[in-house]
C-alpha cells in the first residue's frame, strides 16, 4: 500500500468508541468530518473531534475508581498510545479494548490502576457520551453545543454572568462622583473641612482605581466569551458550507460568501460595547431612584424627557429594519458581481466585457449608497433627538434645583449630584437608537445565517451511513431520473446501465445529454429524483460520502486547484501519502513531464485555481490527484480536453497499463480515450440509447 496504514492508537480508540455509541465511522469519514490535519492524533485531537461530532467530552482522573458507572473511557498511556475502558462487568474486573486488536480483554481493577498510573499526573481520561437531546433545541439547527448560535453562548454563560456583575459594580461606583461633589459643596466648603476633603479624595481614588480594574475585567470577560463563541459558531457555519448538499445551494457563490460575511455583524454585537450598553440600560432605574432620594422633585425632569428619547428611537426602527433588509439583499448583489468578475477576469478582459461588469458594479454600489444614505438619515434623527434630550435634562435639572434651593429643600451640592446622576441615567438610553440599529442588523444577519443552517446536509444527526473501506467496483444505474434544482427539464430520464467490476467503460453523448450528471450522481454530489445509483449493490445514499469519494478517484470537467504547491495539490484529500506514491501518480498523469524540468519541482507554487499552469497541465495534476491513493474506481470526465494530441496519446498509453483490474469510467468526446474502453454507453436526452462494444460506435463515427 502506498498510503500509510500504521495504526494510530488515539484515532482507533475514538473510532471504536463511536461504534459503541451507535455512530460508526470509517477512518476516512472521521477525518473528513473534523478539522484534523495529517499527522498522529493526540488526546486533545480526540476531544476536539468528539465535540465537533456532537458528543459531550468529560475529563476524568486517571486513578481507577470502582464507583465508575459511565463508559467507555479513553485513557492516554503515552503521547502515542491509548486504551479504551469499555465496561465494568464485575466489581473487580474491567473490560478493555486495545487499538488494533480484535475483540476485548479483561483485567483486574489492580492491573488497570497500575496501567493508568504510568501516565503523568496531569493526564486525564476522556469520557465520551451522547449529548442530551434536550440541549440541542430541536426546533433550530444543531451545532456542536446544541443550537448552532445560542448553544456556544450558553456555554459561556458564566463569563456573561461575570460581565453582568462587573456592570453592576461599575454602575454603583459611578455614584461616587455625584456623592463626592454633593458632600464637598454642602459639607466641606461651608465648614472648611480640609481633613474631610482629603479623606474623601482617598476614598474616591480607591473607588476609581477599583472601577478601572473592574471595567478592564469586564472588557476582558466579554472578549473571551465572544472569542469562544466566535470560534465555535464560525467553525459550525463553515462546516455547514462544506457538508451542505449540492442541490441545497441557493444563489450565486458571491451571495453565499456575503451570507457568511454577515457573521461579522453578529460577532461584533457579541464583543462590542453595544452589548455593554444593553447591560447598562436597567441601571437607569437605580440612578433615577438616587436622584429622587437626593433631589426629590428633580427626578421628574429626566422622567419627562426619557419618553421623548425612547419614542424617537422606537419610531425610526420599523423604517430602519426595512432598509437593513434591503441593504442586505443589495450587499449580496454587489458581492456576486465582485466574485463573478474576479473569477472570470481573464475572460472579461479577452472579450472586452469590462464595461458591462463595471456598469453592474456601479448600479449595485449606487443603490447600496442610496440605502445607506436613508439609513444614516433616520439614525441621525434619533441621535439628534437623544442629544437634544440630554441637553434639556441638564438645563432642566439645574433650573428645578434653583427653585428648590430657594425654598430651602436642598443644598447646592444636591444640584451638582443630581445633574451628574441624570446624565448617567439617560446616557444608555441616548444610545438606544444605535443599539436598536445594531440589533436590527444582527437580527437580519441571524435570519440569513439561520436559513443557511437549515439547508439539508450530507451528514445529518439522525442518520448513520454504511462504512465501506474498499469497493469491488460494480456500478449500476437503475431507472434513474434527475432534474437540477430550479430547472424544469429532466437531465436524466429513466437511465439504466451496469458496469461490472474491472470493466472499462466510455460514456458518450451530445452536449447536454447528461453525461457529466452521471458522474456527479456516481459521486453522490446530487441525489436522483427517482431510481437508484448503486455501487457494489448498495445505494450510494446509504454509503458515507467520504468513503464513497475515497473509493472513487474522480477527475471532474471543471478542474479546480488550490493555491499551494504541486505536491499539495496532488496529495489533496489524502491524510498521509508517501513521496513514492506522489511520484508514481505524477508519472502516470504526465505531471512529471513538465515539472521535472522546473528548478522548484513539486514545490512549485501555483496560484488560485491553478494560475500559472496551462489547461493541460492543470488536467494532469487533477488526474494525478485522482489516482494517487489508488482507489478501486477511476472516474474521468473529459480528462484530456485541454491536452495536445501528443500529451493525450502518452496519457492513454500510460493509463492502458496503470488501470489494471480497476473499474474505469471515462466521459469523453475523443476517440483516443474511447480506445481505453471495452464497452461504451451512449446517452441521448437522458437515456441510454446504446450499451455495448465500442467498435460499432467508432465505426459509425468513421
Amino acid at each position: 500500500m502506498s498510503v500509510q496504514s500504521t495504526i494510530d492508537s488515539f484515532e482507533e480508540s475514538l473510532l471504536y468508541v463511536l461504534r459503541l455509541l451507535g455512530s460508526p465511522l470509517s477512518a476516512t469519514a472521521l477525518r473528513s468530518r473534523v478539522a484534523k490535519l495529517p499527522g498522529p492524533w493526540s488526546a486533545e485531537d480526540v476531544a476536539e473531534a468528539a465535540e465537533s461530532l456532537g458528543f459531550t467530552v468529560e475529563a476524568v482522573t486517571g486513578r481507577v475508581d470502582r464507583s465508575w458507572t459511565h463508559f467507555p473511557l479513553i485513557f492516554p498511556l503515552s503521547e502515542n498510545d491509548a486504551v479504551v475502558v469499555v465496561a465494568q462487568p464485575e466489581a473487580d474486573q474491567f473490560e478493555l479494548y486495545w487499538p488494533g486488536e480484535d475483540g476485548t480483554s479483561q483485567v483486574s481493577a489492580i492491573e488497570l490502576e497500575a496501567l493508568c498510573s504510568h501516565q503523568q499526573q496531569e493526564k486525564k481520561g476522556l469520557l465520551i457520551t451522547r449529548r442530551a437531546r434536550a440541549t440541542t433545541m430541536k426546533d433550530g439547527p444543531v451545532g456542536r453545543y446544541g443550537h448552532w448560535f445560542f448553544g456556544p453562548i450558553f456555554q459561556a454563560k458564566k463569563l456573561y454572568l461575570q460581565v453582568a456583575i462587573a456592570a453592576l459594580l461599575t454602575n454603583l461606583f459611578a455614584v461616587t462622583t455625584s456623592i463626592f461633589s454633593m458632600t464637598v459643596y454642602d459639607r466641606v466648603i461651608p465648614n472648611g473641612a480640609v481633613d474631610t476633603l482629603y479623606a474623601l479624595l482617598i476614598g474616591a481614588g480607591i473607588i476609581f482605581f477599583s472601577d478601572f480594574l473592574i471595567r478592564s475585567l469586564r472588557g476582558y470577560f466579554l472578549d473571551v466569551a465572544g472569542a469562544r463563541a466566535d470560534m465555535v459558531v464560525g467553525d459550525t457555519l463553515f462546516e455547514q458550507i462544506l457538508d451542505m448538499q449540492m442541490g441545497a445551494k441557493k444563489g450565486s457563490t458571491g451571495s453565499v460568501a456575503n451570507m457568511l460575511k454577515e457573521f461579522e455583524s453578529l460577532r461584533e454585537f457579541l464583543t462590542s460595547t453595544t452589548l455593554v450598553t444593553l447591560i447598562d440600560i436597567p441601571f437607569t432605574i437605580i440612578f433615577l431612584l438616587l436622584i429622587w432620594t437626593i433631589g426629590g422633585p428633580m427626578v421628574w425632569v429626566p422622567l419627562a424627557v426619557i419618553p421623548l428619547m425612547l419614542g424617537a428611537g422606537l419610531l425610526v426602527q420599523p423604517r430602519l429594519s426595512r432598509l437593513t433588509e434591503a441593504a442586505y439583499e443589495d450587499g449580496q448583489n454587489k458581492q456576486s458581481v465582485l466574485v463573478e468578475t474576479l473569477n472570470g477576469m481573464e475572460t472579461i478582459k479577452s472579450l472586452g466585457a469590462g464595461a458591462l461588469m463595471r456598469h453592474r458594479w456601479q448600479q449595485a454600489v449606487l443603490h447600496q449608497s442610496e440605502l445607506g444614505l436613508k439609513q444614516r438619515m433616520w439614525s441621525s434623527f434619533a441621535t439628534n433627538v437623544a442629544n437634544l434630550s440630554q441637553q434639556l435634562v441638564q438645563v432642566g435639572v439645574v433650573t428645578t434645583g434653583f427653585f428648590l434651593v430657594g425654598e430651602g429643600q436642598i443644598g447646592f451640592g444636591a444640584i451638582i449630584a443630581s445633574s451628574i446622576l441624570a446624565g448617567r441615567a439617560i446616557s444608555p438610553l441616548s444610545q438606544l437608537s444605535q443599539l436598536l440599529s445594531r440589533m436590527n442588523q444582527s437580527l437580519s444577519s441571524y435570519r440569513a445565517l439561520s436559513e443557511l443552517m437549515t439547508q439539508p446536509r450530507e451528514h445529518s444527526e439522525d442518520r448513520n451511513f454504511i462504512t465501506r473501506e474498499q469497493f469491488s467496483g460494480k456500478i449500476e444505474f437503475r431507472d434513474v431520473s434527475f432534474t437540477y434544482p430550479g430547472s424544469e427539464t429532466r437531465t436524466l430520464n429513466n437511465l439504466s446501465f451496469t458496469i461490472e467490476p474491472g470493466e472499462r467503460v466510455a460514456i458518450l453523448g451530445k452536449i447536454g445529454s447528461g453525461k457529466t450528471t452521471v458522474a456527479k450522481l456516481m459521486l453522490g454530489l446530487y441525489q436522483p429524483d427517482e431510481g437508484a445509483v448503486l455501487i457494489d449493490g448498495v445505494d450510494v445514499r446509504q454509503i458515507d460520502p467520504a468513503d464513497l469519494r475515497k473509493g472513487v478517484g474522480a477527475v471532474l470537467q471543471d478542474v479546480w486547484l488550490m493555491s499551494g504547491s504541486i505536491r499539495e495539490n496532488i496529495a489533496l484529500g489524502v491524510d498521509a501519502i508517501s513521496d513514492e506514491a506522489v511520484l508514481k501518480a505524477a508519472r502516470i498523469a504526465g505531471v512529471e513531464d513538465f515539472i521535472s524540468q522546473h528548478p522548484h519541482g513539486y514545490s512549485l507554487q501555483v496560484g488560485e485555481r491553478g494560475e500559472g499552469l496551462s489547461g493541460g497541465q492543470r488536467q494532469a495534476v487533477s488526474i494525478a490527484r485522482a489516482i494517487v491513493a489508488e482507489p478501486t474506481i477511476w472516474l474521468f470526465d473529459e480528462p484530456s480536453s485541454a491536452m495536445d494530441q501528443q500529451a493525450e496519446v502518452v496519457l492513454v498509453n500510460r493509463l492502458q497499463e496503470a488501470i489494471g483490474e480497476r473499474t474505469f469510467v471515462t466521459i469523453t468526446h475523443k476517440s483516443s480515450m474511447v480506445a481505453l474502453a471495452s464497452k461504451v454507453v451512449v446517452i441521448d436526452q437522458g437515456r441510454a440509447t446504446y450499451v455495448g462494444p465500442p467498435e460499432k460506435v467508432l465505426g459509425a463515427r468513421t
